[in-house]
């Protein structure tokens, strides 16, 4: 459910609104308006996390980092837990342990949203897997 709010900006700051939801394919200005505060609370939330745009879609990823949702499935598959999970987890990615950390909490801030992000990137991962082995059985 969207509550109505109303909100005054700048003359500048509105033209760049319309300017960029109008160069964003399906975007309209108050779409605009809401992901970008959405994603500016998250940022405040959670220093270190940045949003980058991809074939996937918008996503949150470290600062010059691997996205949230490819550190939570290499921290799962690791052997270790506690903090021993997040120590391999950082030798695998070659990251800093607080990098590790900061996804983690993320994580349990937007669970469902990473979730579905490894749950995209599983079925692609099996498709892809599926067509070459079917290419495979055609070229033996």
């Amino acid at each position: 459910m969207s509550t109505p709010l109303s909100v005054r900006f700048e003359d500048q700051l509105l033209t760049r609104l319309r300017r960029r939801a109008a160069g964003t394919p399906g975007a309209s200005v108050s779409g605009l308006v809401q992901r970008l505060v959405d994603e500016g609370l998250r940022l405040a939330e959670h220093p270190g996390i940045v949003f980058k745009d991809g074939p996937s879609g918008r996503r949150a990823a470290l600062v010059a980092g691997p996205d949230v949702w490819e550190v939570i499935q290499v921290l799962r598959e690791v052997d270790e837990r506690g903090p021993a999970a997040v120590t391999a987890t950082a030798e695998i990615l070659s990251l800093q342990q607080p990098q590790i950390r900061t996804a983690i909490r993320y994580y349990a801030d937007h669970t469902a949203e990473i979730d579905a992000e490894i749950a995209q990137a599983d079925a692609e991962s099996a498709a892809a897997q599926a067509a070459w082995e079917a290419e495979q059985r055609l070229l033996a």
